[in-house]
C-alpha cells in the first residue's frame, strides 16, 4: 500500500495567497517529474490554471459569505502518496490518487493530481483546493484526518491489488504507530479487551469471570473502589474502568446479566473479517523481538482460519475457483466504481454550470454598465468583483462551446435523473467492495500460505514445476 500524508497549506511568509498557490501548483505539476505534464489531471478545475481557478474561487467566497480568516485561513491541501517501487504503473498511481482525492473530499472541492515518475518510486502531489467548488463553504479539517486519509489510501491500494509497504518511513510529527495503523502490534488494553471477549461467554457471575482471568494467566488486584487487571507476558496493570465503553466493570456485570448486549466478532460466524498476513521472517530481519514474534504467529494462524472458513462460506475450494473470482470480483467493482464516479461527475458539471448561469445573470447588469462606461477604470475598481465573476462565467461557457444556455429546470430535471441512476448503483455499493476486498486479502493470504510468488504465479503451466494453482485450499 502506498505511504501517506496530508496537511495544511498556509499563505508563504513575505508572498500572496496567490504566490503561494502558484509555487505549490506549480511544484507539483513540473513537467519534468510528471512526463512532460501527461500525469497530471484534474476535477473541477483546469491544471495549467488551477491557482487562479482556486483563488477566483476563494474571492467569490468572500464576496458570497463576506468571511476572511486572515493568517489562519488555510488556502488548500496538500497530500503526497508514494507506492511501492516497481509495483504500480504512473497511470494506475494517478487513477488512484484521483479516486482519493474524490471521495475524501467527497467531490465537493476541486483538485489536480501530479504523478511524480523523478524518483525510484512512483509519487503523487494532491493539492486540494480548501474552498468548495459552489464557493459557500470550506473544508473542515478535523482531528486524526491525516489518519482517515491515510486508511482510505491503504483501502483503495487494496482494491487495486496492491501489496503492503512493511516499513513506511515516518513523516516528522507523526510516531511509527499512526504509520503503522490497522497493522501495529495490539496495545495492552486493546488485548485485555480481546480477553475479556474471550472468557465472558464461559462466565455466569463476575465472581466466576474474575477466576476465569486468573486461570489464563492474568494477575487482577481489587482495591474496593476499582479493578485492575495485568495480562501475562508483561505491560501495566489496567483499571477496567479505563477501557471504557463496553469493558468497565459496570458494563461486564451487566453483559453477564444480560442487560447489555454485544456483538463480538468470532472466528466461526458469518461474514468472517479476513486480513492479511504477516511475513513473520521479514519482520524478525528488521529486528522484531521474540513477543512479537510470538503475537504474529498466533494472529496469522486466526487469519488462516478466517480464510479457510470465508472460502467454506464461498463455496471455493481450489486456487484457480479463488483466483477468477477475485478476478471477477475486482473487475465487476471497478466497472460499478466507474459509473459512479461519471454519474458523480455529471451531477458536478450540472452543479457547476448553474453556479455559473446564475453568477452570469447576477453581474451582467454590471458588466454591460462597464461596457457602457466606454471600460472606465474608475467603474472597473468599484466593481472588480463582480466583473471578474461575469467574465469568469463567461470564459466557462466558451470554454464548453455553449452558444445557449440551457435552462436551470432542465439542469435541475437532468441533475435529478443522474442522482436516481447513482443511488440505484450504490445500492449494491458496499456489498461489491467488501467481496472484492475479502477475495481479493483471501487470494493474498492463500499465496502466502502456499508459498506462491509472482513469479511462480505467472509460469507456464506446461513447466514441469508444481502446479499450485490447482491445490486444494
Amino acid at each position: 500500500m502506498a505511504t501517506t500524508w496530508m496537511k495544511s497549506l498556509h499563505v508563504n511568509k513575505g508572498k500572496t495567497i496567490a504566490q503561494t498557490l502558484a509555487d505549490r501548483t506549480g511544484y507539483a505539476e513540473n513537467f519534468d517529474k510528471t512526463n512532460g505534464g501527461e500525469l497530471v489531471t484534474g476535477y473541477a478545475c483546469d491544471p495549467p490554471v488551477a491557482d487562479e481557478q482556486f483563488l477566483l474561487a476563494k474571492k467569490e467566497y468572500e464576496y458570497l459569505t463576506g468571511r476572511n480568516q486572515g493568517d489562519k485561513n488555510v488556502l488548500a491541501y496538500h497530500i503526497r502518496q508514494a507506492f511501492k517501487p516497481g509495483e504500480v504503473s504512473p497511470q494506475e498511481a494517478n487513477e488512484i490518487g484521483y479516486e482519493l482525492a474524490e471521495r475524501f473530499f467527497k467531490g465537493k472541492h476541486a483538485f489536480i493530481v501530479a504523478t511524480h515518475i523523478d524518483k525510484h518510486h512512483v509519487h503523487n502531489h494532491i493539492v486540494v483546493n480548501s474552498t468548495a467548488i459552489n464557493c459557500l463553504g470550506k473544508f473542515k479539517d478535523f482531528k486524526r484526518s491525516g489518519r482517515a486519509v491515510r486508511r482510505l489510501s491503504d483501502l483503495l491500494c487494496a482494491e487495486h491489488g496492491l501489496s503492503v509497504i512493511e516499513n513506511p518511513k515516518p513523516s516528522k510529527g507523526k510516531n511509527y504507530g499512526e504509520w503503522l495503523g490497522d497493522n501495529k502490534p495490539p496495545s495492552w488494553s486493546e488485548k485485555l479487551k480481546a480477553k475479556i471477549d474471550e472468557i465472558l461467554p464461559s462466565c455466569s457471575t463476575f465472581e466466576s469471570f474474575i477466576a476465569a482471568l486468573k486461570a489464563a494467566g492474568c494477575s487482577v488486584r481489587d482495591d474496593k473502589k476499582y479493578i485492575s487487571v495485568m495480562l501475562p507476558g508483561g505491560g501495566r496493570p489496567i483499571r477496567l474502568n479505563t477501557l471504557k465503553g463496553d469493558y468497565t466493570e459496570t458494563a461486564i456485570r451487566e453483559r453477564l446479566t444480560g442487560q447489555r448486549i454485544v456483538k463480538v466478532n468470532s472466528d466461526s460466524g458469518t461474514h468472517v473479517r479476513v486480513n492479511l498476513l504477516i511475513d513473520i521472517q521479514a519482520k524478525i530481519r528488521e529486528g522484531k523481538g521474540t513477543s512479537y514474534e510470538q503475537w504474529a504467529k498466533v494472529f496469522n494462524l486466526k487469519q488462516a482460519a478466517k480464510t479457510l472458513i470465508f472460502l467454506q462460506e464461498q463455496g471455493i475450494d481450489s486456487y484457480d475457483d479463488l483466483k477468477k473470482k477475485a478476478s471477477s470480483a475486482s473487475g465487476g467493482f471497478a466497472l460499478l466504481n466507474h459509473k459512479i464516479r461519471d454519474a458523480e461527475t455529471r451531477m458536478n458539471e450540472i452543479t457547476e454550470l448553474q453556479k455559473y448561469i446564475g453568477q452570469y445573470g447576477k453581474t451582467r447588469a454590471v458588466y454591460e454598465a462597464y461596457k457602457r462606461s466606454g471600460w472606465s477604470q474608475k467603474y472597473y475598481n468599484e466593481h472588480t468583483t463582480d466583473i471578474i465573476l461575469h467574465r469568469a462565467a463567461k470564459s466557462y461557457f466558451d470554454k464548453l462551446g455553449l452558444k445557449k444556455l440551457p435552462s436551470i429546470n432542465q439542469l435541475k430535471q437532468e441533475w435529478a435523473t443522474v442522482a436516481a441512476e447513482k443511488k440505484s448503483l450504490y445500492a449494491g455499493y458496499r456489498e461489491a467492495k467488501e467481496t472484492s476486498k475479502s477475495l481479493t486479502v483471501a487470494l493474498g493470504n492463500a499465496n502466502h500460505i502456499l508459498g506462491i510468488t509472482p513469479d511462480t504465479k505467472n509460469r507456464d503451466a506446461s513447466h514441469e514445476t508444481p502446479r499450485r494453482n490447482s491445490q486444494e485450499i
